[in-house]
């Protein structure tokens, strides 16, 4: 079987580009579903339900933060992996992560449920909503395991160039969860009524569906990554591919316990604001989760098409994807900033009501602080490109820099001076920030000289690169480093 490398000889503006339009569709069915489920809950049981369910919503996140590490981790080495042709390294790479974590998932799940009372308390959940709260956690970490699961083969599968196969069953998910959410909440039919654990069982029915239904699809067109016979054995751990998706994939699991961790300190600044501006906030928050998604999807586009080509030592292309990479994001984002500037107040009525007072403040917030989300793509960029060949912990060093001493500082500051501006002028001041970090990691941050990690077990390694051999590289350095392969070494491979 000879695979398929187009993100290595395509042209790079279009591929990149149609690379990443089916992930930023699952961005934006991920969000609507989320939505919808709100709208369910809220609509059916009320505020305190709704309420109850952020709680569930917020540790769930927590615990794909550390999943979306790792799979991006295992993202960059199936993407070098497929780059040198080197099939059967990703598919242990695969075998790998899926051994890995199905019992660690399965473990969340068991010691969530009965742990979900003292999590609650350790996330100080109202008492009054202390019961719905718990149902809801207790069926949430039932869901974990397909939830885990689905998102860790998605990464794999866009990591291999696949990005059609994940909007597909991302689809199918949400179509489930949005459908069976009122059947399980109110009982309809021969099913039992389950309030607001119907809502979770919901979710967690939908996700193991879409994960079953994916594993077969995945093996009915006999696509790369699955594993056959002799392959099932990947899925015994790899202690060394192990070690890699924990020494790349933690730094990037902590990133996002960075970000949510620094929201959770500015929230605690807004909400001392009153309710009106804490609920205008909310308001502007949802509408920048749509408009950072074309920067997210670029940035997740060009980190799987840099590794691609990284691992075929095209490093000539790795600089064209950058630069197409930024041209996009600037492109989509600022659109989608110019929009809201012109919509701002027909966008906060969605969230608000047409009426609300806090419509004003939202509208405020709004005008001070969206546009600094160019800067912010720009930088998912960069990242993506850096932590193509393995640089993950300077990115989460400049994000600490920039969300805790400059944006935290910031807002505490000047407060005196700008008033609640401060809070708003904050977002785009680290993002500006952290845009000329990024910029000086990608110039000067020595990143395309890192030392390759291996696929082979270090005992099997060939010494020499230019002997043809099974060892193959998932990270190679640009021409003149010195860590240049000679040639590119295919694996041999079964089907």
């Amino acid at each position: 079987m000879q695979t398929t490398t187009s993100l290595t000889t395509a042209p790079i503006g279009r591929t990149l580009l149609l690379f990443a339009l089916p992930t930023l569709l699952s961005s934006m069915l991920q969000s609507a579903n989320g939505s919808i489920d709100a709208v369910w809950v809220g609509r059916l049981l009320g505020e305190g339900a709704l309420a109850a369910t952020t709680n569930g919503n917020l540790v769930m996140f927590l615990l794909t933060a550390f999943i979306f590490g790792f799979g991006m981790a295992a993202t960059i080495l199936i993407g070098q992996a497929v780059g040198r042709r080197d099939i059967q390294g990703a598919r242990e790479v695969v075998g790998t992560a899926i051994g890995a974590f199905i019992p660690i998932s399965i473990l969340i799940s068991v010691i969530g449920w009965f742990l979900a009372p003292r999590v609650l308390l350790l996330l100080g959940t109202p008492a009054e909503i202390v019961p719905l709260a718990d149902a809801f956690l207790r069926v949430t970490f039932l869901a974990m395991p397909a939830i885990l699961m689905l998102t860790m083969l998605m990464m794999a599968l866009r990591g291999s160039g696949d990005a059609i196969t994940p909007l597909i069953f991302m689809g199918l998910a949400v179509v489930l969860d949005v459908v069976l959410n009122p059947v399980f909440i109110l009982g309809l039919g021969p099913v039992p009524q389950m309030g607001i654990g119907g809502s979770a069982f919901a979710t967690a029915i939908a996700n193991f569906l879409a994960l079953f239904a994916m594993l077969g699809y995945i093996y009915a067109r006999d696509l790369p990554l699955r594993l056959r016979g002799a392959e099932l054995r990947y899925l015994i751990p790899a202690p060394h591919i192990l070690a890699l998706l924990f020494s790349k994939g933690l730094p990037m699991g902590i990133q996002m316990i960075v970000v949510s961790s620094s929201m959770l300190t500015m929230m605690n600044m807004v909400n001392a604001e009153g309710v009106a501006t804490a609920a205008a906030f909310g308001a502007t928050q949802q509408l920048w989760t749509y408009v950072q998604m074309p920067a997210m999807a670029l940035g997740a586009a060009v980190s799987t098409m840099a590794a691609q080509n990284i691992g075929a030592g095209r490093w000539d292309r790795v600089s064209q994807i950058t630069r197409s990479g930024i041209l996009f994001t600037v492109a989509l984002t600022g659109a989608l900033v110019v929009v809201l500037l012109f919509a701002d107040r027909q966008a906060m009525a969605i969230f608000l009501g047409a009426n609300s007072p806090a419509i004003p403040i939202g509208q405020h917030i709004g005008m001070l602080s969206t546009w600094g989300f160019i800067a912010f793509g720009i930088t998912m960029v960069f990242f993506g490109t850096v932590r193509a060949n393995g640089q993950v912990i300077w990115p989460v060093i400049i994000l600490f820099i920039s969300l805790y001493p400059i944006r935290i500082g910031f807002a505490y500051g000047l407060r005196p001076w700008l008033g609640t501006d401060a809070l708003w002028l904050s977002f785009p001041a680290a993002m500006i920030a952290t845009m000329l970090m990024a910029t000086a990691l990608y110039r000067h941050g020595g990143w395309r000289k890192m030392a390759p990690m291996t696929i082979t077990a270090p005992e099997t390694a060939a010494p020499n690169l230019a002997t043809p051999s099974l060892a193959v590289t998932t990270e190679a350095a640009p021409p003149g480093s010195g860590l240049a392969p000679q040639t590119a070494h295919l694996s041999r491979e079964s089907r």
